[in-house]
């Protein structure tokens, strides 16, 4: 085990936690959040009029860190700036596994005693070998023993992605935006102002984490810089890394600094890192979710070629476009598959060049998936990307009952069966309600959709880059 893992396991996997100056007017935030937390948790507060709330809650509270008996893995602070040094220095004293501080006002404030607290309760931590993450956070998140940071997260299963994040929102959207689209966190941690402990530390820590397969981070910038280039040279080696830049603009980089007090290096560097290490870059977190899904859920391409396959013929043409300029190959098919096709298709109206507009053979669903086989075993094909039109999907249901149920059938068995990458362009076409239930039917059984051709084009593409450049760096 690396001393990483040892040193900050404690933190992301505690068996008892204590929140410090949780309060009435935030709704208990904090306490709440760890409802369902399995370990045992604490309440400190000295605030007389706060105790009948903690109490309604079911939470043992004391007067000081310090009373609680038996250990604390980890420590929650929510104080205002001025008493955050005293809690740290309780931290020291109990020898907790860790201390996030939610509580902000430090550098980023850009103010003098915003900056001298900061440097305070950062020599104290380096000094004790504290694990402290923050300030300025919302620290970490493990919903296999629901260590939330707040109710709305899911407990009891996690996933296998790992999440690293500067900001707060951020590292809470993508808990929620993911599970959504079947992309649930195995750990996460937001860590702010990183005085101490850097994103690095956290992406040293979550390469060793046999629950995370794929780790994603949002970052505004680094302290560490050659620690951070040496970690993730090695990890992605083993594990796809994804990372958004915050701050990239004149504007982003004033924002990053009063956001977490965090200097922003040249974009041309980043950029230059990121390459150099094989790392996955993403703009947007969307594109994050969409990636991640391709990923995870269809196997790896073997090259760029892609075997479009599209409702209408405007759309085939639409959507060979949108893989088209993200540098993806839309090839002629081999012989031996226009053959195959001329066997069945419905020339009028439709075409199988390659995209495939499969309009006159919607309504037979054995013509569907015929198509699709066709294009998996074509030597010309790495790739196979559907358009599923849910609008599509309505019409044809008033004809056919149960024609979704058996669609999604065929699928499941498609994909299984198809050895190259396999993923779902899934239009809404303004029938929202619908496409979210097709999308969760497709997660289900394992197969990524994607909203738009654009996005599920740009996903693909940093997919293949990413495998591209492993199997250049291992062979």
């Amino acid at each position: 085990m690396k001393d990483i893992v040892r040193k900050l396991d404690r933190a992301f996997n505690p068996r008892s936690v204590a929140v410090v100056g949780d309060k009435r007017e935030t709704d208990y935030m904090w306490l709440r959040s760890l409802a369902r937390f399995q370990g045992k948790v604490y309440s400190v507060q000295i605030d007389e009029g706060e105790l009948p709330g903690i109490e309604a809650l079911g939470v043992p509270n004391y007067r000081s860190l310090l009373d609680i008996p038996g250990p604390v893995d980890y420590v929650i602070v929510a104080v205002p700036r001025a008493v955050a040094p005293q809690i740290v220095g309780d931290c020291i004293q109990k020898k907790v596994g860790g201390v996030m501080l939610f509580t902000s006002g430090f550098a980023e404030t850009n103010t003098e005693e915003g900056i001298r607290l900061q440097q305070i309760i950062t020599d104290m931590a380096r000094e004790a070998d504290l694990n402290l993450v923050g300030p300025n956070c919302v620290g970490i998140f493990n919903p296999r023993i629901g260590l939330r940071h707040t109710v709305d997260q899911y407990y009891g299963d996690g996933g296998p992605v790992g999440f690293i994040s500067q900001s707060g929102t951020h590292a809470t959207f993508f808990s929620l935006v993911g599970a959504l689209n079947g992309v649930k966190v195995s750990k996460s941690v937001s860590y702010g102002n990183a005085v101490v402990l850097d994103s690095a530390d956290y992406l040293d820590y979550l390469a060793e984490d046999d629950e995370t397969r794929i780790i994603g981070m949002y970052i505004e910038g680094v302290r560490k810089g050659r620690q951070f280039f040496t970690t993730l040279r090695e990890t992605t080696r083993r594990k796809p890394v994804l990372i958004w830049k915050g701050g990239e603009t004149g504007e982003g980089t004033r924002a990053t600094a009063s956001h977490t007090a965090s200097l922003a290096e040249s974009p041309r560097i980043w950029d230059a890192l990121i390459k150099q290490c094989g790392a996955i870059k993403v703009s947007s977190m969307d594109e994050m979710v969409d990636t991640m899904k391709v990923l995870l859920y269809s196997k790896p391409p073997a090259g760029n070629r892609v075997g479009l396959a599209a409702m209408t013929g405007g759309q085939s043409v639409v959507i060979t476009d949108a893989f088209a300029k993200e540098g993806l190959e839309v090839p002629l098919l081999t012989e031996r598959s226009y053959r195959e096709f001329a066997s069945f298709f419905d020339i009028i109206g439709s075409s199988y060049r390659n995209p495939l507009d499969i309009s006159s053979n919607m309504r037979s669903l054995g013509r569907i998936i015929r198509c699709l086989d066709i294009l998996s075993q074509d030597e010309n094909i790495d790739s196979v990307v559907a358009e599923l039109s849910v609008a599509f999907w309505t019409r044809i249901t008033a004809f056919i009952p149960g024609f979704v149920d058996e669609l999604m059938h065929e699928l499941s068995l498609f994909k299984e069966r198809c050895d190259k990458a396999f993923i779902a362009i899934l239009i809404s076409a303004h029938v929202e309600t619908a496409a979210m239930e097709a999308r969760g039917r497709l997660m289900e059984r394992g197969i990524p959709s994607i909203p738009s051709f654009e996005r599920g084009a740009r996903a693909l593409k940093k997919v293949v880059e990413y495998y591209d450049w492993l199997h250049a760096t291992t062979c």
